[in-house]
């Protein structure tokens, strides 16, 4: 009853600060920022706030982001439907000498400028001023430019977008690529391909505790690169099962053991674009940048770090979780299902797996690549409609709300009005890579993986096209953030594969507190090592 009592005050809590974060952009007015920022903000305050909280479910909260922006962002909604506003022309009085109403100008000397359809801001320095009219010089030419005669209105600085298109998130092509995952995992484990897989990789392993442990997390990361950390790490705790029978009761390694399974699910899942959905939002933040990332070249960038990675953690649980067994019994595997529709699943997932990895060499996006086995697996009913229903929909519809939150911070202005307040012409490119690999790791071991990099990830895109960074740095400041996020492993709530591990009463927080903040560190280390060395060799 206590820890009901509990949860309901944190829920009560995370609704009461998650209203409030809602209403503050109402009540208080952030100058330079545009109206539209303000609902942004409102509307940013607000997810935070119940990602971090869970007053609700995270999913409802990422449907709620899009609802609210069609809502009060989009040109078909209340807040902007059949609003105008007014501008005029500059009147040029000499060179470079201008005449404009002086409610045109915001409490930063700024105006701002119709382009088409969008709105630019260009700074000026006032002259002279009266009632109505101000004189301004600007380093841009402003003769017959259109400018906004009413900085206050809903409008200025803003051109809403289709509600079609904030929607559209939902069905946007990270989203099918996803699916596609799914419906591969789905049909792995209703087929028992992914524990007879398992047991038959694990037998070049051998025998010894560290032969086990080595294979465990290699088996692991790389199913885990194809499918959902949470899956594999479900289906590879009733391997391990087995294996943890055979020890005593106070043998250390069990923990070990217990540990290796969501470490490296954590880890195999930055190996692939759809290993995990913060890889997803990275390559959509870098498409939205004109920024490509195939298959291939996402696994020519991560794997060597995974690897490395795995290999550091591997040996830190030998040396922190010592056995007392010399060597194991491992089961036999009882033979790959032989069914037609088996089989059929076996070939579709190969032809998928073979045109995901060439994707450079044919073409075709791993998106689209993602639609032949949605499309396959349905014609031929290797799922039916009741595997499809136990789809995680709900993590698609959370990674939708996620990219809809980076579009509303982008059209509005919030995400270059919050990176503007602070001062980078005092950091280096380098220091801002640290700066957010590291904040990725600690925010994403309090928040989900995805919601630290969704929050994180229009951020650093707009602090690094402020600097002028080039498309190599763009990539590497997204990387550190996925790969970053992917790196949170001191906390049970850190990622649901660390809550499945507690599950098993064969580690203890504090255990995997200690081993989290080794990966974390030693992690962030390799990870800026990369982008120093590694990455750009690839990239340029």
């Amino acid at each position: 009853m206590k820890t009901t009592s509990v949860v309901n005050k944190t829920r009560l809590a995370g609704l009461i600060l998650g209203l409030l974060g809602f209403l503050i952009p109402y009540l208080v007015t952030f100058p330079g920022l545009t109206f539209a920022g303000h609902v942004a903000l409102s509307i940013f305050l607000l997810a935070a706030v119940f990602w971090m909280m869970e007053p609700i479910p995270i999913y409802a909260t990422s449907l709620m982001v899009i609802f609210l922006g069609v809502i009060l962002l989009s040109e078909q909604g209340p807040m902007f439907k059949d609003a105008e506003v007014s501008v005029t022309k500059v009147i040029q009085i000499d060179d470079n000498l201008y005449e404009i109403p002086t409610s045109s100008v915001t409490v930063g000397n700024e105006v701002y400028v119709r382009n088409g359809t969008k709105w630019e801001k260009v700074a000026v320095s006032i002259q002279s001023t009266s009632a109505d009219k101000a004189v301004v010089t600007s380093t841009v030419p402003l003769d017959e430019i259109l400018i906004a005669t009413n900085i206050n209105h809903k409008l200025t600085g803003y051109t809403p977008g289709r509600s079609a298109d904030y929607m559209g998130t939902l069905a946007n092509p990270i989203i099918i690529l996803f699916l596609g995952g799914f419906m591969i995992a789905e049909a792995a484990v209703k087929y028992n391909f992914d524990k007879n897989l398992t047991r038959y990789l694990l037998r070049p392993f051998g025998t010894k505790p560290s032969g086990i442990l080595i294979g465990l997390m290699l088996i692991t990361a790389a199913l885990s690169a194809f499918m959902s950390n949470t899956a594999t790490t479900a289906m590879m705790m009733t391997v391990i099962i087995p294996i943890m029978s055979q020890m005593e009761k106070g043998d250390r390694f069990k923990a070990a053991l217990a540990l290796s399974v969501p470490i490296a699910a954590n880890l195999g899942g930055i190996s692939t674009p759809i290993g995990t959905p913060p890889n997803a939002i990275v390559i959509a933040n870098l498409q939205l940048q004109g920024i490509s990332i195939s298959f291939t070249e996402w696994m020519l960038l991560t794997v060597p770090l995974v690897i490395i990675v795995l290999g550091v953690a591997w040996f830190m649980l030998i040396k922190f979780f010592p056995s007392t067994i010399k060597e194991f019994k491992t089961a036999d595997a009882t033979g790959f299902n032989k069914s037609p529709k088996a089989i059929v699943f076996y070939f579709i997932f190969g032809i998928t797996l073979i045109l995901w990895v060439t994707e450079s060499l044919h073409g075709i996006s791993s998106n689209i690549v993602a639609l032949l086995p949605i499309s396959a697996l349905a014609i031929t009913e290797v799922l039916d409609v009741n595997d499809i229903r136990k789809l995680p929909w709900e993590v698609l519809w959370l990674v939708a709300g996620g990219l809809a939150l980076g579009v509303y911070l982008d059209q509005t202005g919030l995400a270059d009005y919050m990176v503007r307040s602070i001062d980078w012409g005092s950091f280096t490119g380098f220091m801002v890579i640290a700066l957010f690999g590291f904040v990725a790791i600690l925010l994403s071991n309090f928040l989900s993986n995805t919601v630290a990099a969704t929050l994180l990830m229009p951020l650093a895109i707009s602090i690094g096209i402020l600097q002028g960074s080039g498309e190599l740095e763009l990539m590497e400041l997204a990387l550190v953030i996925g790969v970053g996020t992917s790196l949170a492993m001191v906390l049970p709530i850190s990622t649901p594969p660390n809550a499945i591990a507690i599950a098993t009463g064969m580690v203890k927080t504090s255990e995997m507190a200690k081993t989290g903040v080794v990966i974390g560190v030693v992690g962030l280390i390799i990870m800026l090592i990369y982008a120093v060395v590694y990455w750009p060799l690839l990239l340029n």
